[in-house]
């Protein structure tokens, strides 16, 4: 059985959702983001674009561990807009994303349940249309060796099929490796194992 315990996945691009209902219109976006900065950026940018909206209800997950996070009502009733949101995205086993949905009150009440059933279809129209990406968590290092043993490297990178992130042919050679974490101690001891490569674990 393999191990993907270092897999995580995520959305390429912007994707949009709708659900309406008893007059209240729901308006899903989902962003792939990466940081607390980008999370703020397309909220402010919401706002502006969306300002006459009752409710900017959101939430977020960041990172490989899916331990940052974090889901906001905006107004609504405690845990009936942004938990679902935010249970959308655990659903979809998402992580570097954001998921706002801008409300546009139809003057009708919908009530707790029916609120989290507006919140969790917008946001689940939104995610199920977006185009979603599978990642891995890396682990990197250097390497450092003479021009000779360029063969026998170039072999061990193809054979552990791993990402080149620079190289430097200068005066040495000089690389940067980047091995999937759960390769990752096996291919660096092959590689600290060969005694002509300096290596440096980053």
């Amino acid at each position: 059985m393999s191990d993907n315990s270092d897999i995580y996945k995520s959305i390429k691009t912007k994707s949009d959702g709708y659900f309406k209902d008893r007059g209240s219109k729901f308006h899903a976006f989902a962003f792939p983001v990466k940081t607390d900065e980008e999370v703020k950026f397309y909220q402010d940018e919401l706002r502006k674009s969306y300002h006459d909206a009752r409710h900017h209800v959101y939430a977020f997950v960041l990172g490989a561990d899916r331990k940052n996070y974090r889901a906001s009502d905006d107004g609504e009733p405690a845990n009936s807009s942004g938990a679902p949101v935010l249970g959308q995205i655990r659903s979809f086993e998402l992580t570097n994303v954001l998921v706002v949905v801008v409300r546009y009150f139809g003057g009708t009440k919908l009530g707790v349940p029916g609120l989290i059933n507006a919140y969790k279809t917008a946001a689940y129209e939104a995610l199920s249309s977006a185009n979603i990406e599978i990642h891995y968590q890396m682990r990197y290092f250097k390497i450092r060796f003479d021009y000779p043993i360029m063969d026998q490297v170039s072999r061990l990178i193809n054979e552990a099929n791993l990402e080149v992130v620079n190289r430097d042919f200068a005066v040495d050679c000089k690389m940067e490796l980047g091995v999937r974490l759960r390769d990752a101690d096996n291919i660096i001891q092959r590689f600290d194992d060969a005694h002509e490569i300096d290596l440096t674990v980053l």
